[in-house]
């Protein structure tokens, strides 16, 4: 793999791991293997308070992966500030990486999404982003892990500057 990640920046040195095969898992196991707060949002659908998040204002360059399942998503350079309450991102990875279902409640249709590898509820996705994509992926913090971006020579990074 190259150094773009989702055309977005210069990622050089980092290789987007592949991705293994689904992972199925009973509910029980879920809720074992998950905090609380992890199993309501990933696996019941939940969703945190606005503003909660401890992802929301996190600033570091590195990649987005999946509280339940560690499954690679979104590029901190896609991320951006909507405003909503939610970390929300233009575009993940790569399309394989999320699944994306009509969702009817309440009278209206939304767009869920789930980690492509766990079935793991993400948030929503909603078309008024910004360029380039136009979208909005609006991802609860609970269904995130955040992985900081090593230098060449494996420390991590720290206000722009190696330890």
């Amino acid at each position: 793999m190259g150094s773009e990640v989702a055309g977005c920046g210069d990622w050089s040195g980092y290789e987007m791991r592949e991705m293994a095969k689904k992972i199925e898992k009973t509910d029980d196991e879920w809720k074992h293997e998950l905090t609380p707060e992890k199993y309501r949002v990933l696996r019941k659908k939940g969703t945190e308070l606005p503003f909660s998040g401890k992802l929301l204002g996190n600033k570091k360059e590195g990649v987005y992966v999946c509280a339940g399942c560690g499954n690679e998503l979104f590029a901190s350079d896609t991320k951006y500030d909507s405003g909503s309450g939610w970390p929300s991102f233009y575009a993940p990875l790569a399309d394989d990486r999320v699944e994306k279902k009509d969702e009817r409640s309440m009278f209206t249709v939304r767009t869920e999404v789930l980690c492509e590898k766990c079935g793991g509820h993400l948030g929503h996705v909603f078309e008024d982003g910004p360029d380039p994509t136009g979208l909005r992926y609006c991802v609860n913090s609970a269904s995130l892990e955040f992985e900081e971006k090593v230098d060449r020579h494996g420390a991590e990074k720290k206000d722009g500057k190696s330890n």
